[in-house]
Order: structure tokens, then sequence, then C-alpha cells
């Protein structure tokens, strides 16, 4: 996105990256950015890290950055995958089955009783060292001494470990949610959609998505917002279960990669609804915008060329049930006056999108015109400078397509995008001819399967499955847990990556 012509100004981020556990060091690089832009901006966290860090140095910042109010270290809190989990079940949002094992017998036999392939995830993967051989932030374990094994390195991460019931991905599994809300988790613009081609297959970002209201997804949403009281934007991941129920398994306290799919008629998405209401302004009443198309142009073409095609436009999908009313509600006029400067994020441009490539160069921040954002979910707290109140706002194209990276009035972003595949493509296409192994460096395969549950065993049990366990009764309204007719018992798909 530095190629941008929307771009204004670049400020480096804080030296030697960003650790959200020791955010001095970005207290004392956003205090330089505000004096060199002379005036209060408003702040918008773009990533995981970035929202922690911010939240924990909010309060030495509220004389140069409006930034929305979240108390409690309140990212932290709902970016913890334990902390989270316990949430759900104290406000009845349906959530993957979850263990957090005291030990690795415990770590073992959870697994084991969870039917595997079961989901380990570190509960504060921002803490995770950097390199760690085999320490990832999500892994899919096959057997109960794997899940040992993984208990066994807690010290290292950092953090506690979760075992969770592995959710089989297929057709219309994949949901999202996005939304802007104000203080006391009053939404200004929201909405849900359904991932359709991702990248990797099935278990990666969205390459394509869809703007599609659900009822489920977006009440599950709402009560959670509103008991947290939350101020600010937020990314949330739910998938469908085999019985039909949407359950949350990942909620971000920042803008999604795809947010600029949730573009109203009128062109207003979640981040300038955020900075409509943290500069005092009016948020119009939202109008429109079901139906509308996200393509990630780079990502989408190799999820079309690896899961076959590109998802069909299908009238009866277009819009599955009614807005709710509660998911754009505007709010009252506030004091109209010239907009700051806003902290947004990178490489974004009209109509875009920002295809995340995490590193430490990736932690800056950039300043553009505010009527063009992106979100990059390895990104940092970056800026863009607005333009002032009552610049008109380029009209949203309703039921539309919305491009992450082309935009006819701004070309150079999606060239430098292209450079960028191409030459990647050329890079991996040199090292088979001349027979060099893809990455030893970090080859990853995943093969995601139905679950097995112990009752589904053969008489004798696996090499892995604990000795002297008996085996327990299963939960109740869950006794058999069937797979559904079109789940394959083959792999849903092999990443290698």
């Amino acid at each position: 996105m530095g190629r941008s012509r929307y771009l204004r100004a670049v400020h480096a981020g804080p030296a030697g990256g960003l650790d959200p556990e020791a955010p001095e060091a970005l207290l004392e690089c956003l205090s330089g950015v505000s004096e060199r832009i002379g005036r209060q901006a408003v702040l918008i966290a773009m990533d995981d890290l970035s929202a922690i860090a911010v939240s924990r140095v909010a309060p030495m910042l509220r004389e140069r950055f409006r930034i929305p109010h979240q108390p409690d270290n309140l990212p932290a809190r709902v970016a913890d995958k334990a902390e989270l989990s316990r949430l759900c079940s104290r406000w009845d949002v349906p959530h993957p089955e979850t263990v957090i094992p005291a030990s690795g017998a415990e770590a073992s036999e959870a697994a084991w009783r969870l039917g595997l392939p079961v989901v380990a995830k570190w509960s504060r993967p921002w803490l995770l060292p950097t390199g760690a051989d085999g320490l990832r932030s999500t892994t899919l374990v096959h057997t109960a001494a794997e899940a040992r094994r993984l208990y066994e390195r807690s010290a290292e991460a950092g953090s506690r470990l979760l075992l969770q019931r592995f959710l089989p991905a297929g057709p219309d599994t994949d949901w999202f949610f996005h939304g802007a809300f104000a203080r006391g988790g009053r939404p200004l613009l929201a909405g849900s959609g359904r991932k359709e081609l991702s990248w990797p297959v099935r278990t990666g970002l969205t390459a394509v998505g869809r703007w599609l209201p659900d009822p489920a997804v977006e009440a599950a949403a709402l009560r959670l917002a509103e008991r947290l009281g939350y101020q600010g934007i937020l990314d949330l991941d739910f998938r469908r279960d085999e019985q039909g129920c949407f359950r949350l398994v990942d909620f971000n306290p920042r803008p999604g990669a795809q947010f600029r799919l949730f573009t109203d008629a009128a062109g207003l998405d979640v981040v300038q609804a955020m900075y409509l209401d943290l500069t005092g302004q009016r948020v119009p009443q939202p109008s429109g915008g079901p139906g509308r198309v996200f393509v990630a142009e780079n990502y989408a073409l190799l999820a079309a060329v690896r899961g076959g095609s590109l998802p069909r436009r299908r009238a009866a999908e277009q819009v599955r049930g009614p807005v709710a009313p509660a998911t754009a509600a505007g709010r009252p006029a506030g004091a109209a006056e010239q907009a700051p400067p806003v902290v947004a994020g990178q490489r974004t441009g009209p109509g875009r999108a920002a295809e995340p490539e995490p590193g430490p160069d990736h932690r800056e921040a950039d300043h553009h015109g505010a009527d063009h954002h992106g979100a990059d979910p390895h990104g940092s707290a970056a800026g863009a400078q607005s333009a002032p109140a009552g610049r008109p706002v380029r009209p949203g194209r309703g039921g539309g397509v919305e491009t992450a990276w082309f935009a006819a009035d701004d070309l150079l972003p999606f060239l430098a995008m292209l450079g960028a595949f191409l030459g990647r493509g050329a890079g991996k296409g040199v090292r088979v001819l001349r027979g060099v192994p893809a990455q030893g460096r970090r080859t990853a395969r995943a093969v995601v399967r139905t679950p097995r549950q112990r009752g589904e065993q053969p008489a004798a049990a696996p090499p892995s499955a604990p000795p002297s366990a008996p085996a327990p009764a299963p939960a109740a309204g869950a006794a058999s847990r069937p797979v559904p007719p079109e789940a394959s018992a083959e792999p849903d798909e092999l990443v290698t990556r």
C-alpha cells in the first residue's frame, strides 16, 4: 500500500517491533507520531497485537488520540482463547466444546474423549516465541500422545493449552460477523457473512465472502458485544456444526481483512462509522448492502484452482433473512466538527483490503484518505489523514463486488500485488525445477478429517489411547454425533505450506 496515491505519510513503528507485554515502546512511538501530526487524531488498531498494546497505553494517549473506550484490558481478554470460552459459557453464546487440561495426562484423556482429531490452541498466541519449532497458534492434533506432548511445552508457549472438539469444514459452514459499536455495545453498523472460498482451502483467510444476514449469527454477536459493553470494531468467526448450530470460534478486537464487504449503499463501512462516532459526528442510518461479494484476487485465484471453481451468484441466497434492526443503528447527531486525522490501517485504498504477510517490517503506521481503508490481521496500528467532514463519500456498490486490490482510480497497489504474486510463483517454480524441497524450512501438512468418536473405534484401542482410562459416557444431546451425509471420510484438504 506504500504505492497508493491516497497515502499521505508513513510513520515507522516501534524499533524492534511491537510487544504487547511491554507497550512502552509503542507509547513513545505514538507520542512522536502525534507530535508530527500536530493535532488530536483517531487511533484504530488493525490487528490483535496492536489492539492489546494500545488498550494498555490508552490512558496516557487520551489527550493525543481519540480511542475507543475499552477498559479492563478488554482486547486481551477477548483475544485470550481460554477467557473467550469462559465468557461464551457465562453468556450462553454457542462455542465448541473446550477443555483446558491441567496435566499431560488430562490433555491425553481429553483429546480421546472429545474425539480425534481435536483442535489445540494456545490461549494467548501473541506470547508464542518467534521461530519455535512445532509451536503454532492452532494445531490439528491426531493422537492423544500428540496432545500430551503439546501440553508439556506449555511453559515454552507462555500460555495455557486448550483442546476443542473439531468441527468439520464444508459448504456453508464458515461464517463471520463485522461490527462497529459505540459505548455500551450499541451497534453503529454491523452484518454477518459467509466465507465461500478461503486460502489455504477451508482453513485460511477469506478469498471470497458474501454478505448474508443470518439471525442466529447476528443475535450471538450482538449479545456478546452488549454484555461486554464493547466500543470499537470487532471481527468474529463462526463455524456451523453438524446440527446446524453456529459456534463462535474466534474473537478479533479489530477490523477484519474483508471489512469493506460490509459497506452500505452510501459507501459507509465499519471504520468510517467508528471514525464518525469518535469525532462526535452523526453516523447515518445504514441502507442496503446485503448480497455484496468480497474477492481477494490473489487468494481467490489460488483457492479456485485448488478447490475447483469460484462460487456462483445464487439469487435465492442474496439475503437469508431480514436484517435485524439492531445491526444497523444510527447514532444521535453529535457536535459537527472538522474531522481530525484518522489512524487506520496499512496496505489499503479504495475498495481494497490487505494481503497479510506477517513480519516486523509490517509493524508500521501509514496515513491515507479516510474514505479508503484496509485491514491486515498481521499488521499494526497505523494511521490515515482524513478528509474534512462533509466530503462526499464514494457510493457503495450494493449487491456488487468489492475487490481487495483492484481499483480503477488507483492501480498501483494492484500492480504491486500482482508483481509480488508472480514473483513468488516464479521462485517456487525455479525451486521445483531444481529439485529443491519446498520450504524445508517450514513445511507443514495438515490433513482434515471428520472426527472419530470412541464408540466408532474397532475393539482394539489405538496405541495412543490411555491404556487404563474407562470410556466416558457421552455428553447429553451428543450421544453419537453422526457425521453429516455430505461429509466425506477422506481428508477435506491436504495443505502444504
